[in-house]
């Protein structure tokens, strides 16, 4: 009996534990639930309605939430607006992630980055990030540099992961990332301005897949 009576407050300290466990692993859940809700809102609302009209209200409502959970989660509108561009940014390193390095050429991982990176730059999280940074964080006063330094310095890591071997100088390697950025965002834009009658351009990226191709196997 008396080892019993010892055991119950060690079952019920396990116990209470695991429930502590459970509780912490449920909060940060609802946390990421809160968080991408809020990030998914903004995004929504940019695309159908533009960043004017992306108000508190607006993302409230469309989230679900309250103004004061956005404030907790991201400390106001331009912690939360920050927060959807590393978003963005993140879907977009997914992509290329699974690129493959082995048994693919430079011109295959070309093609591929191109498709891929497409794939974002026509999305609605890339108009996101064009009108964040265009119109909310590119103002004074605002972290809108330093994300775009990051940004690019991430870009670069993904861009010498799958040509690192090309036979093209660094400075070169810059200029092809340059070239290739403004060629998408220009291509999105386009897209953005023609509105519901936008169409892909297939040729346009072909002719970009075929420069890169041939720029990064030093043919320039």
């Amino acid at each position: 009996m008396a080892e019993a009576r010892a055991a119950a407050p060690a079952r019920g300290a396990r116990g209470a534990a695991r429930s502590r466990g459970r509780t912490r692993r449920s909060h940060a859940a609802r946390t990421a639930e809160t968080r991408a809700k809020l990030i998914a809102a903004v995004v929504e609302s940019i695309a159908q309605s533009g960043l004017a009209r992306t108000t508190a209200p607006e993302i409230a409502r469309r989230a679900g939430v309250t103004w004061g959970a956005v404030q907790h989660h991201f400390g106001g509108k331009d912690g939360m607006l920050v927060a959807v561009l590393d978003d963005s940014f993140r879907r977009f390193a997914e992509r290329m992630e699974s690129i493959p390095l082995e048994g693919t050429s430079l011109a295959e991982r070309a093609a591929l980055f191109i498709d891929r990176a497409w794939l974002h730059f026509s999305s609605p999280h890339y108009r996101s990030t064009y009108e964040i940074l265009l119109h909310y964080l590119g103002r004074a006063g605002r972290s809108g540099g330093d994300w775009r330094q990051r940004m690019f310095r991430d870009w670069d890591q993904l861009w010498h992961r799958l040509f690192s071997e090309a036979r093209v100088p660094r400075a070169r390697h810059y200029v092809l990332q340059h070239y290739t950025i403004s060629v998408l965002s220009g291509l999105a834009a386009t897209l953005m301005l023609e509105g519901d009658e936008a169409a892909i351009r297939p040729a346009e990226l072909e002719l970009l897949k075929d420069t890169l191709a041939r720029e990064l196997a030093g043919g320039g």
